[in-house]
């Protein structure tokens, strides 16, 4: 019977002789051959296929290699290559009778080619280790799972595949890294591990099984070894320890080890090592099973159990059960290889029409600006419901903590906070608007943690005589004011840059969610909004055009924000002044407080865990958020204290004394008049017309030119007035603060980044992308040299079609035959 070699293979036909010991029927030759090409096909296109398979496995010196010589019927060195070789072997045996030589062709690497046939036995041997080293090297590993692919077409072998990987080593060879070993054990164990495969594990006789290395490593790949074939190597080294039955029948049951229903093989093989022919090495195989049997038969008193044990002694019979188990396997495994091919076989017809269309869209430029407009407004579509609300995708998986903020984004603390700002919910994963609300309450905690830093005497006096020396009654008050809007400028201001940079990057993370939501939504309802699977440089312009869009945004609003600070900072502002601020008079500063406390209670709902254990801990938790006592201390005008320390510190000046009042009398109506200031708000003082206009002039003259800090009896006085001064300009620091929070960022903040992100995104996703001619647009999607790359991948995914169509049908034969 005439059996064809696999595709890609030198087409060579024999006739089969069906008289020969190892023939086959047509019907296990054509599955046996069915699957040799699916494996071939498998290993050049990186196809997962759970095709039957034999994966040898053992130490470095259990003599594995020998065992697969004997297999093969001929030697080739492999024991030598063994000790270099760090990749797996698949050796496809194919019992050709024709072959009275044995005919080796090894799978191009990467290819389902079969290169020339290899005759000379020294060939092979250099060919795997030269294949490993260049693999080795190229990859920068000391072993590699990919598998070198040998076809051998031989009279004296079986039809067997087997898979020969590393044998295990307890230490690595010189020159190799010491993980060496790990490395294989590693390895094997992955190849071992699909349960489609068998797996035939040796260890040499004199390793007794309770100090077996690497049986427990078996066990834990197929713990019941229902799958797997153990062979006892080197058994005529053992059998000189037998000298009754029962020795060796107990030997051979290795009862209490392996579980009652686990039968090892005991083989033994020649030893001798010198340069033979190929028949001579079969014939010393044949010598030694029976040499083997003899012994055990006529050299053990008694003998052993041969009905139990005879089938599983000698290599011969190892070698007809392997056989037949994998062509019993083949056969169950026939149908559901079929089903599996015709699954493969549309998926690949699926992933080819997929790459005709994007090399069709290559050329169809309406096509694709139609599609990419589709695909960038469900992006921004589904950004705009993420700043909505929104729970999906999962935010343990897609949110962050503030935490993971702060470090992700790498702005850290808030500049100027010596404290721990601690908003509520910072523990949980938010994103999107929820996100966007917790930075914002973030920093009105940072904020309201802010006081009027202290100012020394110097710069008081600075800034108190200059507007001493304009005239007026309204020194002192606008001296403080300036110190406070001073202060506002340096410290407020970086904290308006940190929130919009804070803001900007919890925008910024919408972007990879918004993509994962679009995918999840695609896959859920089967549609696609334009198929843009695959085009990396338009997903890279899409993503560049969104982040510039956020980093714009907040430029505009640091600009806006400073803009604030700087109207609310202004010498023409009336904030300081406001009758809210001074005394507390009417209703707008208790409606204006009320508002505050509000406000700030509505962004203090704590969803975290532990977030209602007491009125004390979230009081720590929200510290920096001013309780209802510290309101009333820090806003100005707001208590007894306040007022009286304002009318002290509001100095009127008596008019000049007339020519005829002493210069003593005159001082006194100075200091009297220190504590009757009439104050009316932002308006100016009236000042009581009981002195003299050279008043201020006189009282420099006695304070040796120095306003407040003089020498002598006005030393507490000057100390008084310089703390006056102090507190003065923390409390105006506070209404500023107050009026920038309250009044002027948050609204900001929310419509210059939250609005345009719903409004405006598509559109200017839409200007920077699409608004260009055609050949810019195409860059996007055609890079230098994209359209090769395309084709090469069609013309892969044509040759992989081609094989998987060609085992398919080749399949369906085989499934009729059975």
């Amino acid at each position: 019977m005439a059996t064809q070699t696999p595709n890609k293979t030198p087409a060579e036909k024999s006739k089969r002789s069906h008289n020969q010991h190892h023939s086959h029927d047509s019907s296990s030759l054509s599955r046996f051959e069915a699957y040799n090409r699916l494996q071939a096909a498998a290993v050049a296109f990186g196809e997962k296929l759970p095709i039957p398979e034999i994966v040898a496995l053992g130490g470095q010196s259990d003599g594995k290699s020998s065992l697969l010589e004997a297999l093969l019927g001929f030697r080739f060195n492999v024991r030598e290559v063994e000790m270099g070789t760090r990749r797996p072997l698949i050796l496809q045996m194919v019992h050709d009778p024709s072959a009275l030589e044995p005919r080796c062709r090894f799978q191009e690497e990467d290819s389902e080619e079969y290169g020339s046939p290899v005759v000379s036995a020294s060939t092979i041997a250099d060919i795997i280790k030269s294949r490993t080293e260049a693999l080795l090297k190229k990859t920068k590993t000391s072993v590699s799972p990919k598998p070198i692919v040998m076809r051998a077409e031989f009279a004296h072998c079986p039809n067997l595949t087997i898979i020969d990987t590393p044998g295990f080593v307890l230490k690595a060879k010189k020159g190799e890294p010491e993980n060496t070993p790990e490395e294989i054990l590693s390895m094997v164990k992955s190849l071992a591990s699909p349960p489609h495969r068998i797996l035939l594990f040796l260890q040499q006789s004199s390793v007794e099984w309770c100090s077996s290395l690497w049986l427990d490593s078996i066990r834990e790949i197929d713990p019941t070894f229902r799958r797997t074939v153990i062979v006892v190597s080197k058994f005529d080294n053992r059998l000189k320890e037998f000298s009754d039955r029962w020795e060796v029948d107990r030997y051979l049951s290795a009862s209490g080890y392996l579980g009652e229903n686990t039968r090892p093989f005991f083989v033994a093989l020649p030893k001798d090592r010198n340069t033979i022919s190929n028949e001579e090495f079969r014939r010393q195989i044949s010598q030694v099973d029976s040499e083997v049997l003899r012994h055990l038969h006529d050299g053990v008193k008694g003998g052993y159990d041969e009905e139990k044990f005879r089938p599983y002694i000698g290599f011969s019979s190892l070698r007809e059960y392997l056989e037949s188990e994998l062509q019993k396997r083949y056969k169950e495994a026939a149908p559901a290889t079929l089903a599996l091919l015709e699954q493969r076989c549309s998926e690949v017809s699926i992933e080819l029409a997929s790459m005709d269309s994007k090399i069709q869209a290559t050329s169809d430029v309406a096509h694709l600006r139609r599609s990419a407009m589709m695909h960038s407004a469900s992006i921004s579509n589904h950004v705009g419901v993420l700043i909505d609300g929104a729970a999906d995708p999962a935010p343990e998986q897609w949110g962050k903590t503030t935490e993971e903020e702060r470090s992700e984004s790498g702005i850290g603390s808030w500049p100027g906070v010596t404290v721990d700002i601690k908003p509520a919910n910072a523990t949980l994963r938010l994103y999107g608007g929820a996100a966007f609300e917790r930075v914002m309450h973030e920093f009105r905690c940072a904020a309201y943690s802010i006081e009027c830093p202290p100012v020394s005497r110097e710069k008081v006096a600075n800034i108190l005589l200059a507007h001493a020396g304009r005239g007026g009654g309204r020194g002192v008050t606008e001296a403080a004011a300036e110190i406070a809007r001073t202060a506002a400028r340096s410290w407020l201001a970086p904290l308006l840059d940190t929130a919009c940079d804070r803001l900007a990057f919890v925008l910024g993370n919408l972007f990879d969610i918004a993509l994962e939501r679009n995918r999840s939504r695609e896959s859920e309802y089967g549609r696609k909004t334009g198929n843009m699977d695959g085009y990396v440089g338009f997903h890279a312009s899409l993503r560049h055009a969104y982040n510039r869009f956020i980093k714009d945004l907040a430029k505009q609003c640091k600009q806006l924000v400073r803009h604030h600070l700087d109207s609310v900072t202004s010498p023409y502002s009336q904030v300081c002044y406001e009758n809210d601020f001074q005394g507390g008079f009417g209703s707008s500063a208790s409606s204006y407080y009320k508002y505050n406390q509000a406000s700030a209670a509505s962004f203090c709902l704590d969803l975290s865990d532990g977030g209602q254990v007491s009125r004390d801990e979230t009081m720590i938790d929200q510290e920096n958020i001013p309780p209802e006592k510290n309101g009333q201390q820090t806003t100005p005008g707001k208590s007894k204290e306040a007022r009286e320390t304002l009318r002290e510190c509001q100095l009127t000046v008596p008019e000049t004394p007339s020519p005829d009042q002493p210069c003593d009398v005159v001082y006194a109506g100075v200091k009297k008049e220190l504590g009757n200031c009439i104050e009316v708000g932002p308006r100016k003082r009236v000042a009581r017309m009981t002195g003299h206009r050279n008043a201020e002039q006189l009282m420099r003259v006695h304070n040796g030119g120095n306003l407040l800090f003089g020498n002598g009896d006005s030393g507490s006085r000057s100390s008084s007035s310089y703390s006056e001064i102090c507190s003065s300009a923390a409390q105006h620091f506070a209404r500023i603060r107050e009026v920038l929070v309250e009044r002027s960022v948050t609204s900001t903040l929310n419509s210059g980044f939250l609005t345009p992100c719903r409004d405006r995104l598509v559109v200017a996703l839409g200007l920077d992308l699409f608004a260009v001619n055609d050949d810019k647009f195409m860059d996007m999607f055609v890079a230098p040299g994209a359209i090769d790359v395309l084709q090469n991948e069609r013309q892969s995914l044509q040759k992989r079609q081609k094989m998987l169509q060609s085992c398919l049908n080749e399949f369906k034969n085989v499934a009729r035959s059975l």
